[in-house]
């Protein structure tokens, strides 16, 4: 499908190549104003969606450190811990396609409700199987992969419908909000559920979580979109055409594979942090947490300035400052024996890990029509999950065969090599190539 307009300011997001502005542009990027980075905030749905998103990823997080602490004690196979991780993105990979041909080819809401019911009831099932004392390490990782199921339902149908609550302008500084969201919870929720788990159980997290899914469902009931006008098409066909138009689209083609290389690498650091906790640093629940927490933070502290970065540096140069940074602190903490030497490494991998991804989120969104939309968010979810899952398997095998620091710096090693290499082999696009508007 032939692209059509330029979204308003989509050269200005991505390049790197900048006319001064006029006087008159401050008041428009001020953070209140219509094009500063708080935004989409002005939009009222999207703050009731984002504030309930919070209180929903604040609730996904703490079952995220419940269940990878639980496998530690379930297991002393550093594999099947890393497979905690690998099981919520396998769905992203192996459903997401099929996810983003749902979303355009029904109601948005519905099906971020159906979805959201879903995993409030997984959730509620793996909360009372816990505290009854009946759950296993493979029944654990089955649980994981229903939630995983539900978010890649659920997350092209969101991030879609961004474009029905905010103004055309006004999308990269969604995307950069929708992730300090999730930041936000992943400061707290760590911190938050190793306290709980160390003072209660782990059951208690999971049921936290099962909860939380409550206020964004009631947001969803609430939330009448206008009617969007769609043209209904078998789920294959439909699939097919988004892959196509992915894989005929130069830009796109290689963003995704890009993001696939950035996957691969980077899904070292979440896979193996709690065996790195637990068993290289000897750390308790808490010391998980706070581990993650500083990820978070350093997340939210470089989300606000992705763009100006990205305005500055290109495209290439941000992920280059990124996957350096990521680099770095990935082989700190291969080395570290101590939580006060590691936390500042993580503080740094949030920083650089939200660059890398908002980078690439956007440069998808700002190339794909609305259309088809969904379908190419749920296929770059998919390569770069798909990457992260296949990492987070190649890191835990590597670990149990030549130990976690050998595999710490292995997957900084191929982050780099990978960056190196397809910065040659797979540029990213030129500043305005490839840019769409809607259909």
């Amino acid at each position: 499908m032939p692209p059509r307009a330029v979204p308003p300011n989509a050269e200005s997001v991505e390049g790197s190549q900048q006319s001064p502005r006029p006087p008159s542009a401050t008041a428009q990027t001020s953070p209140g104003g219509p094009d500063g980075p708080f935004s989409p905030f002005r939009h009222p749905v999207f703050r009731s969606i984002w504030i309930a998103n919070l209180f929903s990823n604040l609730g996904a997080t703490m079952q995220g450190v419940a269940a990878a602490w639980l496998m530690t004690d379930l297991t002393s196979s550093h594999q099947l811990v890393a497979l905690v991780q690998a099981s919520t993105t396998v769905p992203i990979m192996l459903f997401g396609v099929f996810a983003g041909a749902i979303a355009d080819n029904y109601d948005r809401r519905i099906v971020m409700l159906i979805a959201q019911s879903g995993m409030l009831l997984v959730s509620s099932l793996l909360a009372g199987l816990t505290y009854a004392g009946l759950i296993s390490p493979i029944l654990l990782l089955a649980f994981t992969l229903s939630v995983g199921i539900g978010t890649a339902l659920n997350a092209p149908a969101w991030q879609a419908s961004v474009r029905q609550v905010v103004a055309p302008r006004q999308i990269p500084q969604a995307i950069a909000l929708n992730s300090i969201s999730f930041n936000i919870a992943r400061s707290v929720g760590p911190a938050l559920g190793g306290l709980l788990i160390s003072i209660w159980d782990v059951s208690f997290a999971f049921a936290i979580n099962a909860v939380s899914y409550i206020g964004l469902i009631g947001v969803l009931l609430w939330w009448r979109p206008q009617h969007r006008k769609i043209a209904p098409t078998p789920i294959l066909p439909a699939v097919w055409a988004g892959l196509s138009y992915c894989a005929t689209t130069r830009p796109l083609r290689r963003i995704l594979t890009r993001s696939f290389a950035l996957g691969l690498g980077l899904s070292a650091y979440q896979a193996l942090l709690p065996t790195v906790v637990s068993d290289q640093i000897g750390g308790t629940e808490i010391d998980f947490g706070m581990m993650l927490g500083l990820f978070g933070i350093g997340s939210i502290c470089a989300a606000p300035f992705g763009t100006t970065i990205r305005r500055k540096l290109g495209l290439e140069g941000i992920l280059m400052l990124g996957t350096g940074a990521f680099v770095v602190s990935l082989s700190i903490i291969a080395e570290v024996r101590t939580i006060p030497l590691a936390l500042p490494a993580a503080f740094i991998s949030g920083m650089a890990w939200v660059l890398i991804l908002t980078t690439i989120n956007t440069a998808v969104q700002l190339r794909s029509p609305e259309s088809i939309l969904g379908r190419c968010l749920s296929i770059y979810q998919a390569v770069t999950f798909g990457g992260m899952a296949i990492g987070a398997w190649i890191w835990g095998a590597l670990a149990d065969w030549k130990g976690l620091p050998f595999a710490l710096h292995a997957g900084s090693v191929a982050l780099l090599a990978g960056f190196l290499l397809l910065r040659v082999l797979a540029p990213l696009p030129r500043l305005g190539e490839g840019l769409v508007g809607e259909d």
